[in-house]
């Protein structure tokens, strides 16, 4: 027997272990099913995504779609895609995407294996990587059918390659095999470009032999080109070198997190991600062991020990920046979301870590007794036994999953199919499977597959309506039919018509809600809000309107959000004083309003406020530097209108006004007439 296949026979438990828990999970979803079923509505826009491929438009979500990338993977749909040509229609797609996730799973603990044994040896690379198939963070990755798993090994193995290379073993075939892996690292999630930038560093350091300076430069570079490529693909396709679920998700570029904000929000992430979640609490319950975050932070010590003491510190930084990677998403505004699936990529760092804690622990024990090396493998296979204690709560967990999704989106996906006109446009804000299973266009409100709504879906529900209330006028066909969504998600009850259906589950976290329904559009209160309901106004002697929460008008008067947060934009939908009802945009919370209003310069003015105010206040007025009467206010007002005098000398064509009050109120719009 060769040394290759001896290698091979010793990893065979790794491989086994993989195929049982495959059968164990994809087997409990079908007998509880009948059919496939994906874990998160999010794998079904990979889906979708992959049949325009194949269907011939690339990039498309649907074939009259503008481009998108709403995909948190650009490859994963191109790896699909082959698949739905084959036939792997509807939910069939599952298939292929289960087989390659559970292949990524184990050849993840084949490279976890490979990273860990330079380091610690054979018997601690052993358990770390049996640690891969027994970690439920990646088994459910693995069955959602997502492109979390393969993601995770294309980014161990680019780190492995990296540490090869820089211990001396340079070689062409090794050069382009890591090329290779670190361009499609930045393929499969953008959080890739970190080992991309890596992968560069690695072939700068430690040059190919025999090359000259430019040469060297120019390979050492190379891995450069993919980010490079999709950025300026990304720029000239869609307008962005972003994706749009960076827009979407990213606290960097979000109006409400800016200087302190964004540092406080960035910290409580840091804070939730170390203190709660590796310590196994609240959202990592069922996962991660309670209480074990402190083998994580030691195992990572380890690594840096061993590292030092093996000559191979290359190797121990590449490991230790693959585990720090974790960090990453306390960008996101959350990444609580999808049962934390964009953490556990770069969980395979933290088990090579586990693995050189356990080294280090057997190493200590043997140098009081030589046969107490033995606690190497037995501390390992206790943390491999940690983890796969979790097991059965994970398992459990992929089939409520699979069933929550299948009672809800698939079931009114399916529903929109047979119930809906053909030229329906569905509004969602889950555009995963209604969009896959109902083959009828869609208009996400969240802005990952239709790229126009991304700002309006992050400046709240009050720039919502007023986006919607803008189409309405200029652009009416975009807007949708119909709705299918969580009410509360949506939050615009304007909008939202007579309920045609609905789909309650009471028993699934993976849902964004327990009650989704399928409206009617109604769109008949669009504008209902745009003049005041004050008596003596004529809109003959309107001179400029300020609609507050409309993203595009507060950019025509210079509005200063102030200090506004998220969850301060709001869309009220009730009845004016004359009993008509009433749609309107606004912000809550207001301290202070900074604005411009165009005026008729000279000319005598007032202004009409559509406001709300909870609390007895006063609001100081100061219109052109000049500080008018303050009004004051009782209390307890629902909505209102309340009218300031601009006097001839304050007023120009940019009039500067503002508006303190001593406790916070809520605006809606600011008419000014002569």
């Amino acid at each position: 027997m060769d040394d290759r296949t001896r290698a091979w026979l010793s990893k065979a438990p790794l491989l086994v272990a993989t195929a049982g828990l495959a059968y164990w999970m994809i087997g409990g979803i079908l007998t509880k099913l009948g059919h496939p079923g994906a874990t998160l509505d999010d794998s079904f826009i990979h889906f979708q995504y992959a049949r325009s491929l194949a269907e011939g438009h690339p990039l498309r979500f649907q074939a009259d779609a503008p481009i998108s990338t709403g995909a948190t993977s650009w490859l994963w749909p191109f790896v699909l895609a082959p698949f739905y040509l084959l036939g792997f229609r509807d939910l069939a797609i599952l298939w292929p995407a289960w087989i390659l996730s559970f292949t990524a799973l184990a050849l993840l603990a084949l490279e976890v294996h490979r990273l860990t044994r330079p380091l610690a040896g054979p018997a601690a690379a052993l358990c770390a990587g049996a640690m891969v198939p027994a970690f439920g963070g990646l088994v459910w990755c693995a069955s959602s059918g997502m492109e979390a798993v393969p993601f995770a090994w294309t980014i161990a193995t680019t780190a492995r390659l990296c540490a090869e290379w820089a211990e001396g073993q340079r070689t062409t075939r090794r050069f382009w095999a890591l090329v290779l892996f670190s361009w499609t690292a930045v393929l499969f999630r953008p959080e890739g470009a970190v080992f991309t930038a890596a992968a560069c560093v690695t072939l700068l350091a430690f040059p190919p032999a025999s090359k000259g300076r430019v040469l060297s430069l120019a390979t050492g570079l190379l891995p450069l080109a993919m980010p490079l490529l999709v950025a300026s693909t990304l720029r000239l396709l869609s307008g962005s070198a972003l994706t749009a679920t960076a827009h979407v998700k990213l606290l960097v570029g979000n109006p409400y997190y800016t200087g302190a904000a964004l540092r406080e929000a960035v910290l409580a992430n840091l804070k939730t991600l170390y203190v709660t979640l590796l310590n196994g609490q609240v959202w990592a319950g069922g996962i991660l062991p309670a209480n074990g975050g402190i083998f994580g932070i030691l195992g990572l010590a380890a690594v840096v020990v061993l590292g030092v003491r093996e000559k191979r510190p290359w190797r121990a930084m590449l490991v230790v920046m693959l585990a720090l990677g974790i960090a990453i998403p306390c960008l996101y505004v959350s990444f609580l979301w999808n049962r934390l699936r964009y953490l556990w990529p770069f969980a395979s760092g933290w088990l090579v870590g586990l693995g050189c804690l356990s080294r280090l622990a057997g190493d200590g024990l043997g140098r009081l007794r030589a046969r107490w090396r033995i606690a190497t493998p037995i501390v390992g296979g206790c943390f491999v036994g940690l983890f796969a204690a979790e097991l059965v709560s994970t398992q459990a967990d992929v089939v409520n999953s699979a069933s929550g999704i299948d009672r809800q989106q698939v079931k009114l996906g399916r529903w929109a199919k047979d119930h809906l006109p053909e030229n329906a446009r569905i509004g969602l804000n889950d555009t995963g499977a209604i969009a896959y299973l109902s083959e009828r266009r869609t208009f996400d409100v969240v802005g990952l597959t239709t790229p126009s709504e991304g700002r309006y879906w992050v400046a709240g529900p009050g720039s919502r309506f007023e986006h919607y209330e803008r189409l309405a006028k200029t652009d009416r066909g975009r807007l949708p039919t119909h709705f299918i969504v969580y009410p509360e998600w949506m939050a615009c009850d304007a909008v939202l018509g007579d309920t045609l259906t609905e789909a309650v589950v009471l028993d699934s976290t993976i849902l964004g809600g327990t009650t989704m329904r399928a409206y009617r559009a109604e769109w008949s209160f669009a504008g209902s809000g745009e003049l005041p309901w004050s008596a003596g106004t004529e809109p003959n002697d309107l001179l400029d309107t300020l609609d507050v929460a409309d993203l595009e008008s507060e950019a025509e008067h210079d509005y200063d959000l102030a200090g506004t947060r998220d969850g301060q934009n709001l869309a009220r939908f009730e009845a004016a004083p004359n009993g008509r009802p009433v749609a309107d945009g606004g912000r809550a919370g207001r301290r202070v309003e900074r604005f411009v209003m165009h005026l008729r310069e000279g000319t005598a003015s007032f202004v009409i406020a559509r406001i709300e105010n909870p609390a007895p206040n006063r609001l100081h007025l100061r219109v052109d530097g000049r500080d008018l009467t303050p009004i004051s206010l009782a209390g307890d007002e629902t909505w209102f209108e309340t009218r300031f005098e601009i006097p001839p000398e304050a007023a120009h064509a940019e009039t500067r006004i503002e508006i303190t009050g001593t406790k916070p109120f809520s605006t809606f719009h600011y008419w000014a007439f002569r």
